[in-house]
């Protein structure tokens, strides 16, 4: 049993410890918005913040979460959906199929946090999400946005 801060609540998971993260916030917590894409880190698609730093869940054993992290899930990311990057994404008609979009959200309001005017560089460097609709062009315009209304993830 490993208690979690998912989104501002304690929650207990009981699942081995080398259980993915991912599966935990999906199976156990009943967080659906982060995605299983991969299964290797690669696609970004089950981006969640640890102490708001993106990170791939899919890939993170539980025993590697400490109790005192904090979890952030795109259900986290606002609690109405109305996010300035979220507002910005349907504005621009980001998501085509919106499969990875939840990872890219996160990925972007991480980077926003941490450069909250980023060149597109930068947007280039870290946002390494896969989106097999190429909406790169549309992510990139959404978080310039997003940074131009001031906002920070």
């Amino acid at each position: 049993m490993v208690t979690l801060n998912v989104n501002g609540r304690s929650v207990q998971v009981d699942a081995d410890p080398d259980t993915p993260l991912l599966w935990a916030i999906r199976d156990h917590v009943g967080l659906t918005g982060t995605k299983y894409g991969c299964g290797i880190a690669q696609c970004g698609a089950c981006t969640v913040h640890l102490d708001g730093q993106a990170v791939r869940s899919c890939a993170l054993p539980l025993s590697a979460v400490q109790e005192s992290q904090r979890i952030v899930t795109i259900e986290g990311l606002s609690p109405d959906g109305n996010h300035p990057l979220q507002v910005a994404w349907r504005a621009l008609d980001v998501p085509q199929c919106g499969f990875c979009q939840s990872g890219m959200l996160m990925a972007a309001a991480a980077l926003l946090a941490e450069k909250p005017r980023p060149t597109d560089e930068e947007i280039n460097d870290a946002i390494t999400n896969i989106c097999r609709c190429g909406t790169y062009n549309q992510v990139r315009a959404g978080i310039h946005q997003a940074a131009e209304r001031g906002i920070s993830g």
